[in-house]
């Protein structure tokens, strides 16, 4: 069993930046499968970033303002986010799993989800 825990989330006005961050216990290893999804108000969750060993997968929403990395060694990985706008305003989750078989952006994917923090950007 595998624990996740965000931090990070907060308010920010269009255009900053904000990094959230998700570690895990007891451990995570370099085959585990990391993403972050999201559930704005009235919307289904959806996948914004996912890192494995075949690299990294980004929702055309988010490409170019948002990196995924993993830090193997810490048990964590980051969701590194600048140039917010007020359509980013969600619930994000941590996601990981040992081995997929579904597409990773699929949240059906995953194991171990993280409880959720908050992200708002106002305009």
């Amino acid at each position: 069993q595998v624990h996740l825990a965000e931090s990070g989330g907060g308010s920010v006005q269009a255009g900053g930046s904000l990094t959230l961050s998700c570690k895990a216990s007891p451990f995570t290893h370099a085959g585990y499968c990391l993403g972050w999804f999201r559930r704005a108000p009235g919307k289904q969750r959806e996948g914004v970033a996912t890192i494995d060993q075949a690299g990294t997968i980004y929702a055309d929403s988010v490409r170019g303002r948002f990196t995924i990395v993993r830090d193997d060694a810490k048990n964590s990985f980051e969701l590194r986010m600048i140039r917010l706008e007020p359509e980013d305003t969600a619930m994000y989750y941590c996601a990981a799993d040992p081995r997929l078989t579904i597409p990773p952006m699929m949240s059906g994917a995953y194991s171990y989800w993280g409880q959720g923090t908050q992200v708002t950007v106002s305009s």
